[in-house]
């Protein structure tokens, strides 16, 4: 954990200053509207500058123009959330958000380049060719205030607890305590150069714990995404979940279901291809987290772990990490196509069994089934399920390498993912006929011209290989896994 400097001052200023904020609001400031309710007595912890380690050479210029335009008309606002955490981890940002006491159609009106977006949170996005600003209104409890359906500034909840809509603006004190975690709930004023901590996120982050601001009982069933959050944090950060914020996460892990697959396939992405890919995923296993998201990869995995399909997952996460650590860029298709080879294999054995289907045909089935159903909890892309198909049905083609097929295998576009699974397989069954396979391809992709066809012919000529009616070709067996 790197070195945070703070010194927790409970300071009197904060209350002049909230009482300076409350008589502006109060329309002292013919340019301010206010779009807070109740000031809140909560004490504070303000850092001055000298005590902490945010430095605006920092800061991106954008976000401080917003900050500053924000201020100049009148406006409170404040750097907040995973920037101001990162700062002051020494690490850097990935975006920079802004939190104001502007509305988002106020927000609208300063900046020519703004679009506001969002229904279940309206915001404001500031836009700065490739960079965006996000700029949110401090948000306020969620009591609805209105009684009209379409009204845009209201809150609305499932049954359940669940947040369908959240436009309630409020206090910087009411904004602090809606934020998820403690870590994320602090504030960089440009105003003052001060740090703000309204909710003990300073202690937090310096001893490395993750804690849900509130009830996690009620803030889980508000967004049941924030389970998912929790653990991505603690992944990304090396960081330990307080022990409240971690116990009821399995008890309400099956909330999951009721969130959209679009949010949940992105929120995937962001667990599992991110860089700490591995780390996240022991952590979804040991909240069980995982099924949810991947119940038709989950029902393969065995008690001591040791199944083909967990070593092939364990193994392409640690590849995945290991190459964004390492700059190179990575393809979600591959990610999910060797996540669930082995759950298409077992399904295209069955259709052989229960059809008179050849492997290729129950192959081809397979696939479009298994496909289908892991969409029904993360919602893949079609240009990304597209390319998953394509480095599977390459699985049947790389052991047909006679003739001048090697040399057309080897443009195919994902020629070298399908190689790269191979290469998964291999290791993850320790199959004596993969592992020569794959030694193969290794020697003949790197293998000059003459070489080449010196392999080549040591194959013999083309035997007629056909697709059996009962078993798949030995390459393509289905290992038995106990459940």
């Amino acid at each position: 954990m790197c070195n945070i400097l703070i010194r927790n001052t409970q300071n009197s200023r904060a209350n002049k200053e909230t009482r300076k904020k409350n008589t502006a609001s109060a329309g002292t400031n013919p340019r301010r509207k206010n779009t807070a309710s109740t000031v809140s007595t909560n004490l504070i912890t303000v850092i001055p500058q000298d005590q902490h380690n945010i430095s605006r050479t920092d800061i991106s210029n954008n976000a401080l123009k917003v900050l500053s335009r924000l201020n100049k008309y009148g406006y409170d606002a404040y750097l907040v959330g995973g920037s101001v955490r990162d700062l002051l981890l020494g690490k850097k940002p990935k975006d920079f958000d802004i939190t104001t006491s502007a509305t988002p159609e106020q927000v609208y009106k300063l900046f020519r380049n703004c679009r506001l977006i969002g229904r279940r949170f309206r915001l404001a996005h500031v836009m700065f060719g490739q960079e965006i600003i996000e700029v949110a209104t401090f948000r306020g409890h969620h009591q609805p205030r209105s009684t009209e359906k379409n009204d845009k500034n209201s809150s609305q909840q499932t049954q359940h607890g669940m947040l369908l809509r959240d436009n309630i603006f409020g206090s910087i004190e009411e904004d602090a305590q809606r934020r998820d975690f403690t870590i994320n709930s602090l504030y960089y004023s440009m105003a003052d150069v001060t740090l703000r901590d309204y909710t003990g996120g300073l202690p937090d982050l310096k001893q490395g714990i993750i804690r849900l601001i509130g009830d996690p009982h009620v803030r889980y069933r508000e967004d049941p995404v924030r389970m998912l959050r929790a653990v991505r944090f603690a992944a990304k950060l090396n960081m330990t979940l307080s022990r409240e914020t971690a116990e009821p996460i399995p008890q309400l892990a099956s909330l999951l279901q009721a969130i959209p697959p679009a949010r949940l396939f992105e929120e995937s992405l962001k667990l599992l291809q991110a860089g700490y890919g591995y780390m996240a995923y022991t952590k979804l296993c040991e909240y069980q987290l995982f099924q949810p998201l991947f119940p038709i990869i989950a029902r393969h995995f065995t008690e001591n772990h040791g199944s083909p399909t967990e070593c092939i997952l364990q193994q392409v996460l640690k590849n995945t990490d290991f190459r964004l650590q390492q700059g190179m860029g990575v393809n979600p298709a591959f990610l999910f196509a060797a996540m669930l080879w082995y759950p298409l294999t077992e399904h295209a054995q069955k259709l052989i069994q229960e059809s008179s289907l050849v492997y290729f045909e129950a192959f081809s089935l397979a696939i479009s089934k298994v496909l289908e159903e892991q969409c029904h909890s993360l919602a893949i892309p079609k240009r990304i399920t597209s390319l998953i198909r394509d480095i599977w049905l390459l699985q049947l083609r790389l052991p047909r390498r006679q003739g001048q097929r090697a040399y057309k295998l080897m443009e195919h576009p994902k020629f070298r993912a399908a190689y790269d699974l191979l290469a998964l397989r291999a290791e993850a069954e320790n199959h004596v006929e993969l592992k020569q396979l794959t030694c193969w391809w290794e020697e003949f992709q790197q293998a000059k011209p003459a070489q080449q066809k010196s392999m080549l012919h040591a194959l013999g000529a083309d035997s007629g290989h056909s697709y059996s009616r009962t078993r798949p070709p030995r390459h393509l067996s289905v290992h038995k896994e106990k459940i």
